[in-house]
């Protein structure tokens, strides 16, 4: 790409600031009118709720604003090839992408899609797409590299369905081949493929491991959706809480995600979930307990009440025997057995728990507006961002660093 053309692509910036949803929502569209077979892997609920379309105008925006030194969104590129690799990307789907990309741009912006503008973003394209497939192309070598590592999808067996809360179920999947699996860093997703007969489709969803590493299974947990108006997303945990039983086959790939558990010597740690965004964490607290019984850890739960908290006991059961750890829980409907017990009232507040830790690493999960709260919360106490880390459920839209 020479500068000219790098030019016109931040030229075309507030374009996409002004059209970039209409763009992806345009494009979507006519890709999967002539290739109805992506619906198989593209998230169909995120299509519905036009998040996707939203998370690929803001990648689109981002790249064209950095595009004289797209180094520097490498960060992000590598979530993205996490993500892609997890649900079984290859380099053949990025010609198909970029061929209805390069369409739509011409489709929408009409006569304002000059030839100059159009060969800018096809040469840009495929600058990116070389980029993504080069990332990708070294997670997958890395993930067939390791003990148990495979490619692609795997077939799995329910062996347990436990019920770990009135909403959250644990699935415990175990390979059909009998093979051992890879043992997972704690904070890592799977992607989980099921038939939802409603859509006539294949549909995938990623699930945080919950379990402790080892090379036997994994677990996931689960939270059912009770929404009468349920989209396709609530339909596939739905499915898995309904339909699918012990003994039942589910097709994996390989785990895999870059927020996990980096504990730095000597400093503190500090696990805060909302809802079922303590899936993750408590893989980091349960594998911590084991690996590092001296490690300072501070455990910040929050939930609506206690029939929906899940891992309760098992947090417990840890908390007995690891000296270093203190807990402190929120629940929004707080009941007089509650406050025995010493849990506080919601909505979580930082203020309410005594010697918060300031000097510590932060690990974050649960709903992007839980997250943002928190991240702010952090931040004013004086918290460094770099000490913050925070996985959100979905298509991710924050930008918090």
């Amino acid at each position: 790409m020479n500068n000219s053309q790098r030019e016109i692509i931040t030229a075309t910036v507030p374009v996409l600031r002004a059209h970039g949803i209409a763009l992806t929502t345009h494009f979507y569209k006519r890709m999967f009118s002539h290739h109805p077979d992506l619906k198989n892997i593209f998230n169909m609920g995120n299509q519905k709720t036009g998040k996707q379309q939203q998370a690929l105008a803001m990648a689109v925006l981002a790249y064209a604003e950095h595009i004289a030194n797209p180094g520097v969104l490498l960060p992000e590129l590598h979530r993205i090839g996490h993500k892609h690799v997890s649900l079984e990307i290859r380099p053949e789907h990025y010609p198909i992408v970029g061929n209805h990309l390069i369409a739509s741009i011409k489709e929408v912006l009409g006569e304002a899609a000059s030839l100059e503008i159009l060969e800018a973003w096809e040469i840009a394209y495929n600058q990116l797409a070389d980029l993504m497939m080069g990332i990708e192309a070294g997670i997958y070598k890395d993930q067939t590299n390791k003990k148990g590592g495979w490619t692609g999808w795997r077939p799995f067996r329910v062996k347990e369905k436990v019920q770990e809360s009135d909403e959250i179920t644990s699935f415990y999947l175990y390979p059909c081949d009998g093979e051992n699996v890879i043992s997972h860093i704690p904070g890592q997703f799977l992607s989980l493929r099921v038939f939802l007969p409603e859509l006539g489709l294949n549909q995938a969803r990623q699930y945080s491991v919950s379990s402790v590493p080892n090379a036997h299974f994994y677990r996931i947990s689960v939270k059912k959706e009770f929404n009468p108006n349920l989209n396709i997303n609530g339909m596939i945990s739905n499915f898995l809480h309904d339909h699918i039983q012990t003994g039942d086959l589910v097709d994996l790939t390989a785990p895999i995600g870059n927020f996990t558990l980096d504990p730095k010597k000597g400093v503190p740690i500090t696990f805060i979930s909302g809802g079922v965004g303590v899936t993750p964490l408590i893989s980091m607290l349960q594998s911590l307990s084991f690996d590092k019984p001296n490690q300072v850890l501070t455990w910040v739960h929050a939930c609506r009440n206690q029939t929906v908290h899940a891992f309760r006991e098992d947090v417990k059961a840890i908390a007995k025997n690891h000296p270093n750890l203190s807990q402190h829980i929120f629940y929004d409907a707080l009941t007089a057995k509650d406050e025995k017990d010493g849990v506080l009232q919601g909505p979580l507040d930082f203020n309410k728990i005594k010697a918060f830790p300031i000097e510590s690493q932060y690990y974050i999960c649960g709903p992007a507006g839980f997250i943002a709260q928190q991240h702010k919360e952090l931040i004013a106490k004086g918290v460094p961002v770099e000490a913050i880390s925070f996985e959100e459920f979905g298509p991710q839209l924050l930008s918090l660093n």
